[in-house]
């Protein structure tokens, strides 16, 4: 999950100010892939793909290629993947398989097009990836709601679901991003604003259909290929299959109440401190993000911001507030707002002001794609002085790095309903983590990624000796030391023995791939 000040504005003014050692498969009756080994590859017939599916293959030349091959962070135009399959259903992401198989094409898979290292942009240079064939997603979006439950299709970006769902008085906890595919969120454990209430995005679903690497259309649930569903629930996207839709738990949509807060600089040393005691153990109804900002877009100096829900009884915020306002100086800024869900969420996603129908970044959108550099810790211990101070010189830092817009940090708590399940009860390992860690840094597109990547990168080093080697796979950065370990912990044995089971030849290859 991540969103800028623009978007934090949005969400906390409202109202003030308008507005992104492998362990056995546990089940005695999984069956084996028959997925087959490399073959002798034959040349790739692309007219014979595109006239045995229904979706649309766009290759280079044609004329919906320049738009279709794009992702959601500029600094990956220059990919050129070999093909962008837009499925149009199972069959088609089968054939595809079949396809690849055939002729030894690589494949990604892409839902919203958010990989932090360009994962499923096809073949970005520095990516890890050969130019490849895409299966894209994203045309299988729709979301249909049945009493508790919801049908979502693998595509579904989070602003279309909200809208969805919330349509229908029904809700689902994900982040804020209003163009991050739910397939990447979920698989990938999924954090954000009502994570403490409600649970993780995965936390939620209850089968899914994927097609695994011999073609094979499965309904996985905790019944039914329960490796697979496992694994697929915090295990990240594009790893043993092609997730095409999901089933999901829903509640009825709440009234959500939010807070934004604000200090300079100065205070953010004893913030830091009082946020971090105070937010992963708050009541589970209340959420919290601290960002610590600066750059270009901050003159005067980095910024200190803290936004959140409460989902109880309005009256109640004020006495909520309290466990961390009692132990901070003053706020420069403090503005609460009552919401409708579809109405926060929306604020949240910065398209408070605009029709959901055009909060996306494509074709008649209003929201503009923007370039940017990440990378991730999850947290299991409190910052000592020595740790906060090493967090505040790379804040300060980004006022004087060479090509960044805005960038520092983004804690977002955890704990509540989140840290109830054993670590071992989805892949998502990180369940009595006190928070998800972003280190980000914006910049303008078309414009060197250089230096806004050795600053996160190197924010994240310093913090290696404060908060260990623990990362979020939806957060997924190249630099980051033995990923499996730091991505999974203790789940990553049984990660890799359903990737054995499930594709034991690696057809799905990732670069930090089990």
């Amino acid at each position: 999950m991540t969103f800028n000040r623009r978007q934090l504005l949005s969400i906390g003014a409202v109202g003030a100010l308008s507005a992104c050692t492998p362990a056995s498969v546990n089940s005695p009756d999984t069956p084996t892939s028959s997925a087959r080994p490399p073959s002798a590859p034959t040349k790739p017939d692309w007219d014979l793909l595109a006239r045995h599916v229904k979706g649309t293959l766009a290759r280079p030349g044609s004329s919906t290629y320049d738009a279709v091959r794009l992702v959601q962070n500029p600094r990956y135009d220059d990919n050129r993947p070999r093909g962008v399959l837009t499925v149009a259903s199972d069959r088609d992401v089968a054939t595809a398989i079949s396809f690849a198989h055939d002729h030894a094409v690589p494949i990604v898979v892409r839902s919203g097009g958010h990989s932090y290292p360009g994962y499923s942009a096809g073949g970005a240079p520095g990516t890890g990836f050969p130019p490849s064939l895409v299966i894209d997603c994203r045309s299988m979006s729709q979301v249909s709601v049945d009493g508790a439950n919801a049908t979502i299709g693998a595509g579904a970006a989070l602003a279309q679901v909200y809208n969805d769902l919330g349509s229908a008085g029904r809700g689902i906890a994900g982040g804020s991003c209003p163009t991050v595919g739910i397939a990447g969120l979920a698989q990938g454990g999924g954090v954000g604003v009502l994570v403490r209430a409600h649970g993780l995005t995965c936390d939620a679903v209850t089968a899914m259909n994927v097609v695994t690497a011999d073609g094979k259309s499965r309904k996985v649930s905790a019944d039914d290929d329960a490796d697979l569903y496992w694994a697929l629930r915090g295990g990240g996207g594009g790893n043993v299959g092609v997730v095409t839709s999901f089933t999901t738990n829903t509640f009825a949509a709440p009234t959500v109440h939010t807070f934004y807060l604000t200090w300079q600089l100065g205070s953010a040393a004893q913030v830091v401190e009082a946020w971090t005691d105070w937010a992963p153990s708050a009541d589970p109804q209340l959420w919290s993000t601290m960002k610590l900002l600066g750059g270009a877009t901050h003159p005067s100096g980095p910024t200190v911001l803290i936004s959140g829900t409460w989902l109880g009884p309005a009256a109640e915020l004020d006495t909520q507030l309290t466990g961390l306002l009692d132990n901070v100086p003053a706020p420069a800024t403090k503005s609460t707002s009552t919401k409708g869900y579809l109405d926060a969420m929306v604020a949240y996603a910065g398209c408070a002001q605009i029709p959901v129908s055009r909060c996306h970044t494509g074709a008649g959108g209003s929201l503009q794609r923007e370039s940017f550099a990440a990378t991730s810790h999850v947290v299991l211990d409190p910052l000592d002085s020595g740790g906060i101070t090493d967090l505040l010189d790379h804040v300060e830092d980004a006022q004087t790095t060479t090509g960044v817009l805005e960038a520092g940090i983004s804690m977002d708590a955890l704990g509540g309903t989140a840290g109830r399940p054993a670590p071992g009860d989805t892949a998502f390992v990180h369940r009595q983590a006190l928070m998800t860690v972003q280190y980000t840094a914006t910049f303008a597109n078309g414009s060197s990624a250089q230096e806004p990547t050795a600053y996160v990168r190197r924010f994240r080093r310093t913090m290696l000796k404060h908060w260990g080697n623990h990362a979020y796979v939806n957060y997924a950065d190249h630099d980051v030391k033995d990923p499996l370990q730091a991505y999974f912990g203790e789940n990553a044995a049984r990660l890799q023995s359903v990737k054995k089971t499930y594709d034991p030849y690696d057809f799905f290859a990732q670069p930090q791939g089990y």
